[in-house]
């Protein structure tokens, strides 16, 4: 499998399991901080574990917990 493919998109119930909090708290996230890496996609949310990964690296998750 490439690496393109191990990165697809995820949704939203599986970036929350991925980060181990609720599907609700990651909803708030994303209307209080346009920092998290969240894209839409129609109607939907979508996140690439890659992306996840590097913005709780950086550190900036760590404020709105």
């Amino acid at each position: 499998m490439t690496e393109q493919l191990k990165d697809n998109y995820i949704s939203i119930d599986e970036a929350a399991f991925y980060l181990g909090i609720k599907t609700v708290t990651l909803r708030n996230w994303i209307k209080k901080d346009d920092s998290v890496p969240a894209h839409k996609i129609g109607k939907l949310w979508k996140f690439k574990k890659s992306e996840l990964d590097a913005w709780v690296q950086s550190g900036k998750s760590a404020s709105l917990k």
